[in-house]
């Protein structure tokens, strides 16, 4: 009998552990707080867009949604953080090209991007624009482009960092057009800022809003905006594609991933949750004000859409022999 209560007790453990441990269902979740991981600091657009979106989860599937800063490494740290998270959907990661750029960029990463993490859903697609000191003798990008072959090596375009959306659009301007311009990498946006106000720097890829009212001030020139269609906030200057150099296209984007292994009930739910919010009006018109997309796709669009990502800047680091970062 002793025996016998022994092996039914250690039945009952089996089971609530196995109850505890499968996965959760779309159906009862979320039940309680949800953190979405942003590898950025606070006030970039990463963490703007991710603030908003959370309060609008909050609303939608009635739990809280928490933003966490762990910026730091190009973004690795807070990506490693969630690729090692439980895999349950109660820890996001907020995703941009950037770590798509990192998956051949960084050399030693403790992770592996599409492998460790899932893609969930996109949130915004946001065009750049291409400026110039006002001292660069330069009015169109073809007369850029002129003289950056005239000079080779001369004329310095800044970045954020390396692997910086604005350090890869300019990358991809010298693959495709086979000008010869210097990279300058900041710590951060704001030293790059500064010095092509200054004319420390000649050439800037920047975000649309952040450079809107310098363009409309005259302290910076605009030669292209990096979409395929014209940006509404500066429906004046012709995208790069247009003004004369086919296929360019880098823009800032955002999205959701989670650990790989998440219960696909619960990822599916997410993206589901995400499209409607990202397709009603009010913030459809509220984020285009701001130079933000809303964009939306199926979770089996939005990883084809992040492997491709991926191979194109493999592509560009390759081409343009982009030293790896260690």
């Amino acid at each position: 009998m002793i025996a016998m209560r022994h092996f039914a007790a250690l039945l009952a453990l089996a089971a609530a552990v196995t109850i505890g441990t499968l996965p959760a269902k779309a159906d009862d979740y979320p039940t309680r707080v949800v953190r979405i991981i942003v590898p950025f600091g606070a006030g970039g657009p990463t963490d703007v867009y991710a603030r908003s979106i959370a309060e609008e989860l909050r609303k939608s599937l009635h739990e809280t949604f928490i933003i966490e800063n762990r910026p730091g490494a190009g973004t690795t740290i807070g990506t490693d953080y969630v690729a090692k998270a439980a895999p349950d959907g109660y820890t996001l990661l907020m995703v941009s090209g950037t770590q798509t750029v990192n998956e051949t960029l960084y050399t030693k990463k403790p992770y592996q991007l599409m492998r460790d993490l899932v893609p969930i859903a996109p949130l915004i697609d946001s065009d750049l624009v291409l400026v110039v000191h006002p001292s660069v003798p330069a009015s169109n990008l073809a007369e850029l482009l002129a003289l950056a072959r005239a000079k080779p090596g001369t004329l310095n375009f800044g970045s954020s960092g390396p692997g910086s959306n604005y350090h890869m659009a300019g990358e991809l301007l010298k693959n495709l057009t086979g000008i010869d311009i210097v990279h300058v990498p900041y710590k951060g946006s704001t030293g790059m800022r500064t010095d092509i106000l200054s004319g420390q720097i000649q050439i800037l890829f920047d975000s649309i809003p952040t450079m809107a009212q310098m363009i409309k001030a005259g302290n910076v020139r605009a030669l292209g905006t990096s979409g395929k269609t014209r940006s509404p906030n500066l429906p004046d200057v012709p995208t790069i594609a247009e003004a004369g150099v086919p296929g360019f296209q880098a823009t800032l984007w955002v999205g959701f991933m989670a650990p790989a292994g998440t219960p696909q009930p619960i990822v599916e739910l997410l993206n589901r949750e995400i499209s409607k919010i990202l397709a009603r009006p009010d913030i459809k018109e509220a984020w285009e004000k701001t130079g933000a997309t809303p964009v939306v796709m199926t979770q089996a669009e939005f990883k084809s859409f992040m492997e491709s990502e991926v191979a194109k800047w493999a592509n560009i680091i390759k081409a343009n022999h982009i030293p790896a970062i260690n």
